[in-house]
This record gives structure tokens, C-alpha cells and sequence, in this order.
């Protein structure tokens, strides 16, 4: 693993608010065509990680690299255009829009027909049109019969789970190179959690490189490279899925002591 392209570099990554320290000193890599997996109580700081990497929020103080780039400073739409997308824990659709069309706006940072292209059908703006269609079909064809027939639907008429996949299809339209994906299996049946496990195999399978927060234990042991621990802001462990499932650390901060002890 240790030859493959670094993607994803985070070192001394801190952010307070006020006189709580979400996050502290946080370091990670991410490598091409790894799944980590990020893990840890709740209030850990890990969507705080998340929104520090997307530019949602500004570091205090540390260091993100994608691709040798610094991106701590950017805002976040220019994140996007260098290859990072994201989900969001709360599902974050367009209720009134279309499930085609949640996902089309996942192409605007690299469609650039703007107003009058679009009013005068310059060859260019029919060109990035043409281009935005034909990544939502290859978005949408990961989720099959799921979404297919629904391209047309509300999202507003959606189930959860439906939901939740047109906000990951929107996310693939943006083509990232790195995506982050923040509790994509919360609220799901057992049925769509196995799902959700092979559609992300599947992503990784298309060459993306995913870093995702989960909560559900059994799916993260199943599908990560890599698993990475936080507890009260600090990263506390780090390694394969079998190690860390039985680091007593681990253990303590999810359970307590005395079952660690145990």
C-alpha cells in the first residue's frame, strides 16, 4: 500500500471554538484507492475533520493536503474543483428538484456554459450540456434499479435510503478524486447496509479513493483498508480493522473502562 499515490495528507490539523478543542493535532494519510474509515463516539470531531478537509470550516492551526496541494485557505467551492466531494450527515437533497437534477449540480464546477452560452446554444455550452447528462447515466449506473426509474421523481418522494443515493450520485457527478463520505449507512435497514457496502467497493473499483465516517461497526470492519479512531478530539488509534476492533483504547472509548479492563 505504501507505494501507492498519496491523496489525502492531514498533519497537526487543530481547530477550537472558544476554549473547546475539537480537534487536536490531528494527523492522517490516505492513499489511492484506499477506504479508511473514521470512527469514534459521538463528539469525537470527526465531522469537524470533514468540514475542516471540505473548507466548511478553517483550521486553527495544521496542515491539508490533496495531492501535494494545500488546501487549508481555499474556500470551499474551489476544494471541489480539485477533486474533493462529500456527503453530509444529515442528507442534504434539493427536495423540489428532480433526482436528475440533484445530480446534474454536481457537474457545475466543471460545466462552464454560464447564462448567455446557455441562451445562445453556443457549441460549447451544447457540449458541457451534452457532458452533464452523460455523467449523471454513468453516476447512476452504480445504483441500478434504485435510481434509474426515478430520474424524473421529486426528491421530495424519495425513501431515506433513495435520498441518501442521489446525494452520493451527486457527489460522483463532481468526478473526485477523493471522496468523503460522512455516515452513508445511518438509518438503513440490514439489507440496504449491504448495499451500501458494495456500492462503495464498487466507487473504489472505479479508481476514487474514500474516506468515510460510519458508525456501524460490523460494515466498517467488512470494507476498510484502514480504520482510524478519534476520541475527544485526539486521533487515539490507527491500523487494519482487526487490530483496531481489539485495541483496548478503542474499547475503553466506546465502552468504558471497566469493559476494557474486562
Amino acid at each position: 500500500m505504501s507505494d501507492r499515490r498519496l491523496v489525502l495528507e492531514i498533519r497537526g490539523l487543530t481547530r477550537r471554538f472558544g476554549g473547546l478543542t475539537a480537534v487536536d493535532r490531528f494527523d492522517v494519510d490516505v492513499r489511492e484507492g484506499e477506504i479508511v474509515s473514521l470512527v469514534g463516539p459521538n463528539g469525537a470531531g470527526k465531522t469537524t475533520v470533514f468540514n475542516l478537509i471540505s473548507g466548511v470550516l478553517k483550521p486553527t492551526s495544521g496542515s491539508v493536503r490533496m495531492l501535494r496541494t494545500e488546501l487549508v485557505g481555499q474556500p470551499a467551492h474551489r476544494i471541489t474543483r480539485l477533486g474533493v466531494a462529500r456527503t453530509f450527515q444529515n442528507i442534504r437533497v434539493f427536495a423540489q428538484l428532480t433526482v436528475r437534477e440533484n445530480i446534474l449540480l454536481g457537474t457545475h464546477h466543471w460545466t462552464h456554459s454560464g447564462m448567455l452560452g446557455s441562451a445562445t446554444f453556443w457549441p460549447a455550452t451544447v457540449r458541457a450540456e451534452r457532458a452533464a447528462q452523460a455523467e449523471v447515466d454513468t453516476a447512476i449506473e452504480l445504483f441500478r434499479e434504485r435510481l434509474k426509474p426515478r430520474l424524473d421523481d421529486p426528491a421530495f418522494a424519495l425513501s431515506y435510503a433513495n435520498r441518501r443515493r442521489t446525494e452520493i450520485a451527486r457527489a460522483l457527478a463532481a468526478r473526485p478524486k477523493l471522496l468523503l463520505l460522512d455516515e452513508p449507512a445511518a438509518g438503513m435497514n440490514p439489507y440496504e447496509r449491504i448495499e451500501i457496502a458494495g456500492l462503495i467497493r464498487a466507487m473504489r473499483d472505479r479508481g476514487l479513493t474514500i474516506f468515510l465516517i460510519e458508525h456501524h461497526m460490523p460494515l466498517v470492519m467488512e470494507i476498510s483498508d484502514r480504520v482510524v479512531v478519534m476520541d475527544h478530539g485526539v486521533k487515539i488509534a490507527e491500523g487494519l480493522p482487526k487490530e483496531v476492533h481489539s485495541n483496548p483504547r478503542v474499547v475503553e472509548a466506546y465502552l468504558g473502562r471497566r469493559a476494557a479492563s474486562a
